[in-house]
C-alpha cells in the first residue's frame, strides 16, 4: 500500500496546467489586440498555437476531474495570462493614436515644440462653451505617446486633451520611433507600414 504523496497529480500537473494556461491566454489576448489594430496577418498563426495549447491542457484537466488543484491552476493561469498578455501588448505599443487638444490659450509655443519634434499637427478654430478655442489634432505612434503628452503638459498645462486609438492611417507627418521597425511589423506588414 502506497501512502506517499502524489507529487505529479497534485503539484507538477497543476503547475504545467497553470503555465500552459498563461501561455494560451496570453496568445489569445495578443490575438485580439492584433485584430483590433488591423494586423490580421499574424492572427491565424497565433490562433493555431492558442488552440493547440488549450486542447492539450484541457485534455489533462479532463483526466483529473476529481483534482481540485487542476481547477485552481486552470483559473489562476487564465487570470495571470490575461494580465501578462496586456503587459506584453503595452510593451509592444502597437498602433496609432489621435490626441485632441482643446485650449483657449495661446498655443504657439506648444505647436512649435511639437513641430520641432516632427509631430504633425492640424489646428482648427472652434467655439467652446465659454468662447473661442483652438483644437489641435495630432496623430502619433503609441510608442511616442508619452513624449507628446509630456510636451502638452509642459507647454499647455491647462488645456484639455483626449486620446483615442486609430485603426488605420494614410500619409502624414510622424516622428521616428527609437530603433528599427519591430520584428512583428517586418514579418507581417500592413498596407500602411510597407
Amino acid at each position: 500500500m502506497n501512502t506517499g504523496f502524489d507529487y505529479y497529480n497534485w503539484l507538477l500537473l497543476p503547475l504545467i496546467i497553470f503555465v500552459s494556461r498563461i501561455g494560451d491566454v496570453t496568445i489569445g489576448t495578443l490575438r485580439h489586440v492584433f485584430i483590433a489594430r488591423g494586423n490580421t496577418k499574424i492572427v491565424p498563426l497565433l490562433g493555431f498555437f492558442e488552440v493547440l495549447i488549450w486542447i492539450v491542457v484541457v485534455s489533462q484537466v479532463m483526466k483529473q476531474l476529481n483534482n481540485v488543484a487542476c481547477y485552481i491552476a486552470w483559473a489562476g493561469g487564465f487570470a495571470t495570462g490575461s494580465y501578462v498578455g496586456l503587459l506584453i501588448e503595452e510593451k509592444l505599443a502597437l498602433g496609432m493614436q489621435i490626441i485632441r487638444i482643446i485650449t483657449s490659450q495661446n498655443c504657439d509655443e506648444l505647436l512649435r515644440e511639437l513641430q520641432n519634434n516632427n509631430h504633425g499637427t492640424t489646428i482648427l478654430n472652434a467655439q467652446g462653451a465659454k468662447g473661442p478655442v483652438q483644437i489641435i489634432l495630432i496623430v502619433v505612434m503609441r510608442k511616442n505617446l508619452t513624449e507628446v503628452t509630456r510636451i502638452i503638459e509642459k507647454y499647455s498645462p491647462d488645456s484639455f486633451y483626449s486620446i483615442e486609438d486609430i485603426r488605420g492611417i494614410s500619409k502624414g507627418v510622424f516622428a521616428k520611433t527609437s530603433g528599427e521597425m519591430s520584428l512583428i511589423r517586418k514579418m507581417f506588414p500592413t498596407k500602411k507600414s510597407k
